[in-house]
């Protein structure tokens, strides 16, 4: 619901004061990565990148720029000009949360993104999020089983069963 994907039966949904219950998910400014990867499997590494980009129309000289400078954060230069399949599951990973974090989202929201990784790769997932969440000062939402990585790189952790708080260690 916080996406925009489903609608609420009732209530609203807020981001600070704006009231975005009626937004569609492309209107939230919302940067979505899920757990399966979600990339283009026809597009290069760098259409891939820059496909949201160019939604925005955003000038391809900044499009250059901005992918270029994000596969280098990643480390992925050379496979630019590849398809996503010439990557591993994590650099697939760490690619769709650049894609999600090159448009500057109002909210960052991470759907269980490490759930298919095995735990080494995970890890390393987990710490690329934590630099781009902190080098972009973006709001993040991690939706996650694993209790470790709540804790370790959450600042505030809440517990939800069946659409309800029922724990908010952070007593807010």
């Amino acid at each position: 619901m916080i996406s925009g994907l489903q609608k609420p039966t009732g209530g609203k949904i807020f981001f600070g004061e704006d009231d975005v219950t009626e937004l569609s998910t492309e209107n939230r400014g919302i940067g979505l990565v899920f757990q399966n990867y979600a990339l283009y499997p026809h597009l290069t590494v760098f259409e891939n990148m820059a496909f949201s980009l160019r939604l925005k129309k955003t000038p391809q000289d900044e499009v250059y720029e901005k992918v270029t400078a994000a596969a280098e954060i990643l480390g992925i230069t050379e496979y630019l000009t590849r398809k996503p399949r010439a990557l591993s599951g994590g650099q697939r990973q760490a690619l769709t949360l650049l894609m999600a974090s090159l448009v500057k989202p109002k909210l960052l929201l991470l759907d269980e993104h490490t759930a298919a990784l095995d735990p080494k790769t995970a890890a390393k997932v987990l710490e690329t999020t934590q630099r781009i969440v902190e080098r972009d000062n973006l709001t993040t939402l991690m939706i996650t089983h694993n209790m470790r990585d709540a804790i370790a790189y959450g600042n505030r952790l809440i517990m939800m069963y069946d659409g309800k708080i029922l724990i908010d260690v952070s007593g807010e």
